[in-house]
């Protein structure tokens, strides 16, 4: 059976249409639904070409970096084969998901979010007479726009260097790139969540042995979490992200220590909460801190591009001083869906 991706010329403007990645340019002339039922499903456009020149990518058996170097045609698959490894580093480390309620693509660095802040009343929803208008809930643009960040990292190994690496070994190196560049946009998340987005929407900030939270400053138990819990009414209290030195704390907690929560760290390597919020520990936040959020309201995570490697350096080999960037912001939606906790 004759596969058209066998027939396919790959070309280094591949990279350069607008709106569109390298791989989404691939299925565009090779859709991955022709390949239903076959081999080669589960493949999709990219790892088609991989398995077109031979090239292996993982494992023991992997190939050297200078197999994509062969022909014109395979240096064209070289840059796609960093940015993928930069990006699964950055999503084994990425707690940005388990924080953000959306994500937003945008092709241009001004962006406004919206956001619906209604008093008690107009949360409310009252019973409405016959004849009478119905309670509005006014959703509006913010005021100021999102600021995005360009992250990244250089990339500086001769090709010399590197030729004869193996794709695997070369593959944690670039793994630890995504991850750097993954713990600098947490950063930037938490910073929102602390401060706002420029929008005059900072988190409230409690203290433990300030009304209203009880207990005595310096020490975190289980009291002063309830305390903390009941301040998110009418949103709930769903994920937790803690320091280190707080999260020892509540490790040390005699509700944290139930039997039942033990067999679901023992089970699933997840901790939670005694109240049942998911519990991120991360050194990106400050030391005695812990932030509060409601997931499905709090936090919008605004994208400017996926990652980007400077492909023309890559495919002529010129890798001494090539970037790897993503660029991306934070903007908060409703702004009493977190709160910070200081111990």
């Amino acid at each position: 059976m004759s596969y058209h991706f066998n027939d396919l010329k790959l070309e280094k403007g591949m990279y350069g249409v607008a709106g569109k990645s390298f791989t989404a340019v691939l299925e565009g002339e090779d859709p991955s639904e022709r390949y239903k039922g076959t081999a080669l499903e589960g493949l999709d456009a990219y790892q088609r070409q991989l398995k077109r020149f031979d090239i292996k990518v993982k494992g023991a058996g992997s190939d050297p970096v200078e197999k994509f170097f062969q022909t014109a045609q395979t240096a064209v698959l070289f840059p796609e084969y960093i940015a993928r490894s930069v990006k699964q580093g950055m999503e084994e480390t990425d707690l940005i998901p388990s924080i953000t309620a959306a994500v937003t693509n945008i092709n241009s660095m001004d962006y406004r979010s919206i956001t619906s802040v209604p008093d008690k009343n107009k949360k409310e929803l009252k019973r409405v007479e016959e004849g009478a208008s119905i309670p509005q809930t006014t959703i509006r643009t913010q005021e100021n726009l999102v600021k995005l960040h360009k992250r990244g990292r250089m990339l500086c190994a001769s090709y010399e260097a590197i030729r004869y690496q193996k794709l695997d070994l070369f593959s944690v190196a670039l793994r630890q790139i995504g991850a750097h560049i993954s713990r600098t946009l947490l950063e930037d998340a938490i910073d929102v969540l602390e401060n706002g987005d420029g929008n005059g929407n900072a988190a409230q900030v409690l203290k433990v042995g300030t009304s209203p939270i009880g207990g005595t400053a310096g020490k975190l138990t289980y009291d002063e979490l309830v305390d903390f819990w009941a301040q998110f009414d009418p949103y709930e209290m769903n994920t937790l992200l803690v320091s280190g030195d707080v999260m020892r704390q509540m490790l040390k907690m005699d509700e944290l220590q139930n039997p039942l929560t033990g067999l679901n760290f023992q089970g699933t390597g997840k901790l939670r909460s005694p109240l049942g919020a998911n519990l991120l520990r991360t050194s990106a936040l400050g030391s005695g801190k812990m932030i509060g959020l409601d997931k499905r309201f709090a936090l919008e995570m605004v994208k400017g591009s996926d990652v980007l490697v400077e492909y023309d350096k890559l495919i002529d080999r010129q890798m001494e001083r090539a970037a790897v960037t993503s660029i991306a912001g934070f903007a908060k939606i409703f702004p009493e869906a977190s709160k910070v906790l200081t111990v």
